[in-house]
């Protein structure tokens, strides 16, 4: 076991060979669209992330489903399973079986089985002072799903939230391969900082993050947020991101945006400055949302984080 549970890692390790080895991950939630097929593919490219994170390739993977039978009929149970199906057709995984079970609320994702390289993989505990803070997906989709289930997010913005979590981390695997990153996450439930404090906490460092070059996917995020429209867990990321982080003048708004519950949400790479420039190509071919640079590793006591508005 290369990569176990003690580090909070996104995915399990299991070395095959010395040039070989499994990645393996599960993830499933309930639906934060109402469209059955999108759906369907923005909780397999989340699933499909934690491989991605890791700097491996999807090779198989199993459906986990959740059915309230006498709810859902079975057109959009299997409308459910296409959407799924599709994204890991693009991240070329087959999709070999999985497991129903009757459920009050439905669910569904993915157990996803990769390959990677042991001596190339990514992981969230080998961060090193100097590094810099590369994200590769705008924030907000907690507030910007909560705003669609309490119909305040606008159609426009609706759809590009819905078009942001569709996209596949698929640079990930690259990055890896070529060994352009020191250590790197994926920034999902636990939000920007949460993720980032687990990743400073297993390497032993600190990190100071600019809250203004933090992404945002529409000034319209403000807006939801001024109408006190943020979920729940993005509440009780904010009360857990209180303890290790040192916040200046950052204003309420932004410490929300920061501790965001995302879905689907972009990778949080660190990235030597030397490797920069080939990091970044890689991101532009990969066509990620973004690329930006919000902060560094520093030295310090393991797991803090210094923001600066």
């Amino acid at each position: 076991m290369l990569v176990g549970t003690n580090t909070a890692d996104d995915a399990g390790v299991y070395r095959l060979g010395r040039d070989l080895a499994l990645v393996q991950t599960v993830d499933f939630f309930t639906p934060v669209v109402d469209d059955p097929y999108l759906f369907g593919q923005i909780a397999a490219a989340n699933s499909l992330s934690d491989v991605y994170a890791m700097g491996g390739r999807p090779l198989t993977a199993l459906s986990i489903l959740g059915v309230p039978d006498e709810v859902l009929p079975p057109a959009v149970i299997n409308t459910i399973l296409r959407g799924g199906t599709s994204k890991a057709r693009e991240a070329n995984c087959l999709v070999v079986g999985g497991h129903t079970i009757r459920n009050p609320e439905p669910f569904y994702g993915l157990s996803v089985t990769g390959l990677v390289s042991p001596r190339r993989m990514i992981t969230n505990a080998a961060a090193r002072a100097g590094d810099l803070l590369v994200l590769t997906k705008p924030l907000g989709l907690g507030i910007i799903t909560t705003g669609i289930k309490r119909g305040v997010t606008s159609p426009a913005l609706a759809r590009k939230a819905i078009g942001v979590m569709r996209r596949l981390n698929t640079a990930g695997a690259e990055l890896g391969q070529r060994g352009l990153v020191c250590a790197g996450t994926d920034v999902t439930g636990f939000g920007l900082l949460g993720h980032l404090a687990t990743l400073c906490q297993a390497s032993g460092v600190s990190a100071e993050l600019v809250a203004a070059q933090a992404p945002v996917l529409s000034r319209e995020v403000w807006d939801l947020i001024a109408q006190d429209c943020v979920p729940g867990g993005t509440r009780q990321n904010l009360r857990t991101a209180n303890q290790c982080t040192q916040w200046g003048n950052a204003t309420e708004a932004q410490k929300y945006l920061l501790t965001d519950a995302q879905t689907s949400g972009g990778l949080l790479l660190c990235v030597p400055p030397s490797r920069l420039g080939e990091a970044q190509s890689v991101l532009k071919r990969h066509r990620t949302a973004c690329a930006a640079i919000i902060g560094r590793i520093m030295k310090g006591r393991a797991g803090m984080i210094r923001v600066v508005a």
